[in-house]
């Protein structure tokens, strides 16, 4: 396998989750797809490193997440969170007794997707200086002192800023 065909094969294994990890953080699947690029551009200068490392899927999502905060300082007027996925319900055909089962799969998968579109919603309300720590905790599973150091602000903004945060969203909901 050529060079070329074994970094399209490193790329086509990671892009899911590099662009799932923009998308997620800025909320434009436009910007996700320019952040993805540059992501795997910084990735191919350094081909040589990454793709024997075992660490490579967490060079990745450090680097989505770095370049997507670098996007959303650029442009901190447009921060946004949370694009809006498309999810599709599947379609097809079921035996009668599953048609059953398969109407409350529906009815729960029509819940969540109301409840996750309150949620996001919800999100979008909430100031920049809470939203970003709220994701970071909860999507990017990042320490209270890793939010910390990533934004350049105290330990103790964080916890009240996630705090605060969380309380606002149950007004909202």
């Amino acid at each position: 396998m050529t060079d070329v065909q074994q970094f399209e094969a490193f790329v086509r294994r990671y892009q899911d989750m590099v662009y799932g990890t923009a998308v997620r953080l800025l909320g434009s699947p436009a910007e996700a797809e320019d952040v993805a690029q540059g992501v795997f551009l910084k990735a191919f200068q350094r081909y040589a490193e990454v793709v024997t490392s075992p660490s490579a899927p967490g060079w990745l999502k450090t680097t989505t997440r770095n370049l997507c905060l670098n996007h959303l300082s650029r442009y901190r007027a447009r921060w946004q969170f949370f694009s809006e996925l498309d999810q599709a319900g599947e379609s097809g055909t079921v035996a009668f007794a599953d048609s059953v089962a398969a109407r409350d799969d529906e009815d729960e998968e029509a819940q969540r997707q109301d409840r996750d579109a309150r949620l996001e919603n919800a999100l979008r309300r909430l100031p920049d200086h809470q939203r970003v720590p709220l994701v970071l905790f909860h999507f990017e599973d990042r320490s209270y002192q890793e939010i910390a150091g990533t934004l350049g602000v105290s330990l103790a903004k964080v916890k009240t800023d996630i705090h605060r945060g969380r309380e606002a969203l149950k007004k909202y909901l």
